[in-house]
């Protein structure tokens, strides 16, 4: 079994949403399902995909140091974190709440090796080179300074070490381009400007060694080496 299975298979497990908001990241809920589809043009096994994709990186065996920044209600990556027992996880988000649920999520499924920090990825409260990975699942397209995140992920990485994730990009299906301006960005759960796929990548391949970048419509997903 390849790693993007295993992780499929860890999903498996995920267990009932606690949220709209996580029926909405999951497609686990009718409702959540019906704004996947309506949003995103995708379904469950396009979410699948591009979940496995975000954390194929990680190897099974982990042992490190890995920051999860935003860890939101870590609907996502609790199921993944429950398999690296070894590893030593520092999740961090700006609000508490969010932070709240995924401690809870965390307890739940009797995980145990996570410290849960309140902060902010523009100004991470972290020395440089703290970590072996960084993940980001769907931030930086909420994030007000980008350059900032991008800046401080890669400050507080590991020579050698892995940045990968997901996020919204714009330019790759036009229905949800249209979407997220009139609605998310409205609402002020996004913060433009947008990446490209293309400028994502252009971004990415000047700041680090080894670059791989890949999109699920408009969920671009990326793996990189410091």
């Amino acid at each position: 079994m390849n790693r993007k299975d295993e992780i499929k298979e860890a999903y498996k497990d995920l267990g009932k949403a606690h949220s709209f908001y996580d029926g909405m990241m999951t497609g686990t809920t009718v409702l959540g399902r019906a704004v996947v589809k309506t949003v995103w043009q995708m379904d469950k096994e396009d979410i699948m995909e591009y979940q496995a994709e975000s954390f194929e990186a990680i190897p099974a065996d982990f042992k490190g140091k890995l920051l999860e920044v935003p860890v939101g209600t870590g609907v996502l990556s609790m199921p993944v974190f429950r398999t690296l027992p070894e590893a030593d996880i520092t999740c961090l988000d700006y609000s508490p709440k969010m932070m709240e649920a995924a401690e809870k999520r965390a307890v739940d499924m009797n995980i145990s090796n996570i410290t849960f920090v309140q902060g902010d990825v523009g100004s991470l409260p972290f020395a440089d080179g703290s970590f072996d990975i960084v993940l980001s699942l769907n931030g930086f397209h909420a994030f007000p300074d980008k350059e900032a995140a991008y800046k401080e992920t890669f400050r507080v990485l590991k020579k050698g070490g892995i940045f990968c994730g997901c996020f919204y990009t714009e330019g790759s299906n036009l229905h949800t381009d249209r979407f997220i301006r009139s609605i998310y960005v409205k609402k002020g759960f996004f913060t433009p400007p947008f990446e490209t796929v293309e400028s994502l990548r252009k971004k990415l391949e000047g700041m680090y060694t080894k670059v791989k970048v890949n999109n699920v419509e408009s969920i671009v997903t990326f793996q990189c080496i410091k």
